[in-house]
């Protein structure tokens, strides 16, 4: 990922042209609020690599969540063997 860079959000406002176009270089433009950064906003490549990283988020299930059968199965399950 390319450096980031800062901007306060009144110059981001003022200047959007600009920093939409230099987020297709510099990819991420930070924008910040009394020198904490509230948001940003990303060029297409690293918006395509944010929305590919998400796609591989895993589901966290707690063993609480699970039902009966679930458990039943979790326990009679062998590693790495697929079906049955």
């Amino acid at each position: 990922m390319a450096q980031a860079r800062r901007v306060t959000a009144t110059e981001f406002t003022r200047s959007f042209g600009k920093y939409r176009d230099e987020a297709l270089s510099a990819e991420v433009i930070e924008v910040t609020s009394h020198g904490r950064v509230i948001g940003g906003y990303l060029g297409a490549k690293e918006l395509a690599h944010y929305q590919r990283l998400k796609e591989k988020e895993r589901e966290v299930i707690r063993i609480a969540d699970f039902d009966e059968e679930m458990l039943a199965e979790l326990g009679s399950s062998e590693y790495g063997v697929i079906g049955k």
